[in-house]
């Protein structure tokens, strides 16, 4: 299985429970297909560089995941039949970029194990 980092613009103009069940569907996607998320980070609105759709505003949300190669074909012809989504880039991580990111979430672990949790 391969690791790979998805960026998703959704329509801006969506409430926040709409956005958050595209996300659900695009990670059920993904683990029904043996996949596993990594990280799923929501990015918030922000004004996009140029117009999208007639749109100049969207909701960004990044998602890292291991899955087999053919579920990507999947999640991209799923992104073009699907109206929230106005632009999405899913990218292969190579090697080097992979341990970059092991390294940041082990990183991240051991600072919220060594941080004192308040009663």
């Amino acid at each position: 299985m391969n690791i790979y980092e998805n960026v998703v613009i959704f329509n801006a103009s969506l409430p926040d429970e709409e956005i958050n069940g595209s996300v659900s569907k695009i990670k059920d996607i993904i683990i029904n297909a043996g996949g596993e998320i990594l990280v799923a980070e929501m990015w918030g609105r922000r004004k996009l560089s140029y117009d999208i759709k007639k749109q100049n505003k969207g909701f960004y949300a990044l998602l890292i995941f291991k899955t087999p190669p053919a579920t990507v074909k999947k999640l991209e012809e799923f992104y073009k039949v699907f109206d929230p989504v106005i632009k999405y880039m899913v990218i292969k991580l190579d090697p080097k970029q992979v341990k970059h990111l092991e390294k940041t979430q082990a990183a991240e672990a051991e600072q919220a194990a060594a941080t004192p949790k308040e009663a």
